[in-house]
């Protein structure tokens, strides 16, 4: 019997890490051999990475643009290696620029593709859901009100929910990750996940360092920096401006925000976790003008957030842009750290949050439906 081929195209970190568990369980499933772009747990998990995510993973259109002939590079090695192998199925796993530039490609060398983690192109530039309708032989989504938008205009769907409802999950308790941390377990906690990519790090940090100083006038509160994988150190210290007090812990970001009595999160997958947590945030996040001036201009939801849009109304407070302001960030942030009741209300939003991203078992669904089509 011939092994299963498959391609398969993560471009981010946030989604190379669901690509990684859902490679792991198609070879389980069929024996595949899985080659592709990725990062170092796709790598892990068996994939045969032709290109690093690293060379495509960019925040903003001005950045995509001094990043293109890298870009195009990736996008023409995979595209050559698709013909040459004439793999059975393309998985195409969120990060639509590139990855929608690619199905065109893919498509008309005979290539399926089944998108996991779909684009959200109910939130902006919906014209591509045409182009997904003509080139895509079935979604995979991973919010609830995905399904209905894509079934609405005729593309083949599945809501599978969130894959990190199994994954996210604490290995300490509160006042284990104090002592491991040197903290006071009885003294208040404040994460900041500023990003999981050094552009994001170097428009976030700053504002969310000098709103941590304007807290620290009143008060002494124990802020934590949650590193993101693949984010030295160093990086991160570069941008401290201010004098604050900082404790930078690394594989660590589900404990600090389980830990937290407050967290200040850069806008994206980030809001996910922490919901899934339960923990009370403020959302934040900032780009370059350009991109900025661009986005307002195609962007069609009522919210930024994705906590947000899941609940469908403002669960937690976002600062976006030129809203971004440490005093903001600052007077929010107080509000959740100086009341219990501002607390228990998010945590209980938050809850009804987690329900909506389904009850767990997203990449064994997911799987099942892949491993179906070979």
């Amino acid at each position: 019997m011939k092994t299963p081929l498959i391609l398969i195209s993560a471009g981010e970190p946030s989604g190379e890490m669901h690509a990684a568990r859902l490679a792991a369980a198609l070879r389980a499933r069929t024996g595949a051999h899985i080659f592709g772009l990725g990062g170092p747990r796709m790598r892990e998990a068996g994939v045969e990475l032709l290109a690093d995510s690293s060379q495509v993973a960019v925040v903003g259109i001005s950045e995509v643009v001094r990043r293109l002939p890298s870009v195009w590079k990736v996008y023409r090695q995979l595209a050559d290696e698709a013909a040459r192998r004439k793999p059975d199925l393309a998985i195409l796993v969120d990060f639509p620029d590139f990855n929608l530039r690619l199905a065109r490609r893919l498509h008309q060398q005979g290539v399926r593709i089944v998108y996991f983690i779909s684009p959200q192109v109910w939130a902006w530039r919906p014209e591509r859901v045409q182009l997904i309708r003509r080139l895509v032989v079935r979604v995979l989504c991973i919010f609830p009100f995905e399904e209905e938008f894509y079934r609405r205009v005729g593309v083949p769907v599945n809501f599978v929910g969130h894959p990190l409802v199994d994954a996210v999950q604490p290995k300490m308790t509160r006042e284990q990750f104090a002592e491991r941390y040197h903290l006071d377990a009885n003294e208040p906690i404040v994460a900041l996940l500023p990003g999981s990519r050094a552009g994001e790090i170097s428009h976030n940090l700053p504002g969310m360092l000098e709103a941590c100083h304007q807290l620290e006038r009143e008060r002494e509160y124990q802020f934590v920096l949650a590193a993101a994988p693949g984010i030295t150190e160093k990086h991160l210290l570069d941008h401290a401006r201010y004098d604050v007090k900082l404790h930078i812990v690394e594989g660590a970001t589900y404990d600090a925000l389980a830990a937290a009595d407050c967290a200040i999160v850069s806008s994206g997958t980030a809001t996910v976790e922490a919901a899934l947590l339960g923990a009370p945030m403020v959302v934040v996040y900032r780009v370059s003008a350009t991109t900025a001036f661009i986005a307002r201009r195609l962007v069609r939801t009522p919210f930024f957030s994705m906590v947000n849009l899941i609940a469908g109304r403002r669960v937690a407070p976002e600062l976006i842009q030129e809203a971004f302001t440490p005093e903001a960030v600052a007077r929010e942030a107080k509000r959740l750290l100086t009341s219990a009741e501002a607390r228990e209300t998010m945590r209980q939003d938050l809850a009804e949050v987690k329900t909506k991203l389904g009850a767990g078992g997203a990449i064994e669904k997911a799987a099942g439906i892949i491993a179906g089509m070979l």
